[in-house]
């Protein structure tokens, strides 16, 4: 909804809502400027905390007006859940190794699930974080995160984009449901990383499935 206002304020000039906004972008940031507070540990996933970030990164793309001095900037709000999520990387028991579980800890319903919203985020941020800041490692999870996700069988060789695949069975099986938003996260990296090669990085070499 906020990256939806974010939206509106960048194609109207419309800055009415922009308050509202950054009050509302900053006030589930948490000690760690992660968008992981504490108070939502029983129910946060990946795909969760990536909405969040990436609504950041769309404003600092944008030049949305960043927060007060003291408060966490824009860009350093998507660096840092995109670093988190690094760091539960393959964290699971896929037989092809990488990967994001939906869920974030255990004892939540959907833990053993590795889908491909969460994973399609976590491309997302990768490729635009590479993009707005120029850092090649972002380009590499980025690149790393797609092959993962072909090799798994969550993208098949037509481009559908299955909703995901169960850790408990070493990620052999795919669940065939499909959703626009899983396809949208995917596609919108996917023309980031084009766009990589094709301005930023003429000596980047793309494999030939974007």
């Amino acid at each position: 909804m906020f990256g939806g206002l974010i939206d509106y304020w960048y194609y109207t000039g419309d800055s009415q809502y922009n308050d509202i906004t950054t009050q509302a972008m900053l006030y589930q940031v948490g000690d760690k400027d992660n968008y992981e507070p504490s108070n939502v540990t029983a129910q946060l996933g990946n795909d969760d905390q990536a909405f969040w970030a990436m609504s950041a990164l769309t404003a600092a793309e944008y030049n949305f007006p960043n927060p007060p001095p003291n408060q966490p900037q824009w860009l350093h709000l998507a660096q840092a859940v995109f670093q988190r999520q690094t760091t539960r990387w393959a964290n699971n028991e896929c037989k092809v190794q990488g990967g994001l579980r939906w869920q974030i800890f255990p004892f939540n319903g959907g833990y053993d699930y590795v889908n491909s919203i969460s994973n399609g985020c976590f491309f997302n941020m990768g490729a635009r974080l590479g993009k707005y800041t120029g850092n090649q490692t972002y380009i590499e999870w980025a690149e790393k995160t797609w092959d993962w996700s072909v090799a798994v069988g969550l993208i098949d060789s037509k481009y559908r984009v299955w909703d995901g695949t169960d850790s408990r069975n070493g990620c052999i099986d795919q669940n065939n449901l499909q959703w626009t938003y899983n396809v949208g996260v995917y596609l919108y990296g996917a023309a980031t990383m084009w766009n990589v090669v094709c301005f930023l990085s003429p000596t980047f070499l793309l494999p030939d499935s974007y």
